[in-house]
């Protein structure tokens, strides 16, 4: 048989039940945390003093509570076996006041352990407080067919549930103030200035709402002095800090490579090569525009994204799907990424996403496709934040989706 080598110090330092340990005097040698959370002792007050020294009962309570856990005690001292108590009130004095009691309701377990000779040397007492259960009307539900060994475990479970509806509530709490402070942080690094001299786009950014955590949904606009200016959505796979970094990364890449180099083409092969030196870039899918005012002309390539739709005043839509290649690092070596060109009327709508929009599970995407552009042609009149909260709303996806969704609408 192989020895387990446990420190039950440890073990019973960290679990949530009260526990105390006591000599066969009565005298408390150790108690847990949980027992000092409990009844809001520090160890002070509780260790080397006798147990009801230590915590006397109220004067002039009634059933004398100190006789019925002295003879629990008892009993487990002289039968070296296990004693319960349910449902026994205790009051204990009130924290931080030199008079006045608390009433308190236990549940409690007094277990003997033997020392090297056979004989009990210590008692350890777990006592649940049951108060709640108690006054919940629930303990009167338990007849006389509930054995005592079962009216213990109901009023502890009634204490268990209570503690966990309670732990629930901040863990609750908790999530909301992480996921607040994760959209904060995804809000500052989706910051593109050149946005504000712009009041013909519109950009929106939703978190998954099955993670609590940063993502790799991005978006960018980019002004390219005198009359031409670039936007580009990506998607980086992935959630949390690992996926947000790689996705920062990639972003602020391709912002300054296309000042540098006006060719979406281009842009995106440069960050194609970047993408192989970034943990986590991998696979990732972007696409990117030049829009050409003078010319009225849309120059874009794609890697591995789902095609921007140009939303015509008659309401009819027009995919850019004619410069599609696969996503960022995607290919053992470098090869030139297409590019394509399309024309537009003032007037025009063009819309950039991510696939959080429109992929839903067991669906092919062409149905996703369809569905934003019969959303997108209802549409047509609003302005671009009118239009960019409609789509949301037809899509269904105004209080997030499965994944997170990075929206451009930008009206010609």
């Amino acid at each position: 048989m192989t020895t387990v080598d446990i420190d039950f110090t440890a073990f019973f330092d960290t679990t949530p039940s009260p526990y105390l340990v006591l000599d066969t005097d009565l005298v408390i040698r150790y108690v847990n945390p949980a027992y000092l959370q409990t009844t809001g002792r520090t160890s002070a007050d509780l260790i080397g003093k006798h147990f009801f020294d230590a915590l006397p009962p109220r004067p002039g309570s009634p059933d004398d509570p100190q006789q019925n856990v002295k003879a629990s005690l008892s009993r487990a001292l002289d039968s070296g076996k296990p004693d319960v108590l349910v449902l026994q009130r205790y009051d204990i004095p009130a924290p931080g006041r030199l008079e006045g009691f608390e009433e308190r309701w236990w549940s409690k377990i007094h277990t003997p352990l033997p020392g090297p000779d056979g004989k009990v040397k210590w008692i350890v007492q777990r006592a649940e407080d049951v108060t709640a259960f108690f006054h919940s009307g629930r303990a009167g539900e338990l007849g006389e067919e509930f054995s005592t060994r079962e009216k213990g475990l109901a009023a502890e479970l009634y204490a268990r549930t209570d503690e966990l509806h309670r732990l629930n509530r901040e863990l609750f709490q908790a999530h909301a103030r992480e996921r607040q402070v994760a959209v904060t942080l995804q809000e500052a690094m989706l910051s593109a200035p050149d946005l504000n001299r712009h009041d013909n786009i519109a950009v929106r950014y939703l978190p998954a709402t099955t993670s609590l955590n940063v993502c790799g949904d991005w978006y960018d606009v980019v002004d390219l002095p005198p009359d031409r200016y670039a936007a580009a959505v990506g998607d980086v796979v992935g959630h949390g800090l690992r996926a947000a970094a790689a996705m920062g990364m990639l972003r602020s890449a391709l912002s300054a490579v296309i000042r540098a180099i006006p060719s979406p083409a281009q842009a995106l092969e440069v960050l194609g090569l970047y993408a192989r030196s970034v943990d986590g870039a991998m696979a990732a899918t972007a696409v990117k525009v030049l829009i050409d005012t003078r010319s009225r002309l849309i120059i874009y390539s794609n890697a591995g994204h789902p095609p921007p739709v140009l939303l015509h005043r008659d309401g009819t839509c027009e995919l850019l799907d004619k410069a599609t290649d696969p996503p960022l690092g995607a290919r053992e070596h470098h090869v030139p990424r297409p590019q394509a060109g399309l024309a537009y009327m003032p007037g025009d709508t063009l819309v950039l996403y991510t696939d959080g929009l429109i992929e839903r599970r067991d669906e092919d995407i062409d149905a996703g496709l369809a569905r934003l552009t019969a959303a997108l042609g209802a549409d047509r009149a609003l302005l671009p934040g009118q239009l960019a909260d409609g789509l949301l709303a037809r899509l269904d996806v105004t209080e997030g989706a499965p994944d997170d969704i990075a929206l451009i609408v930008i009206r010609l």
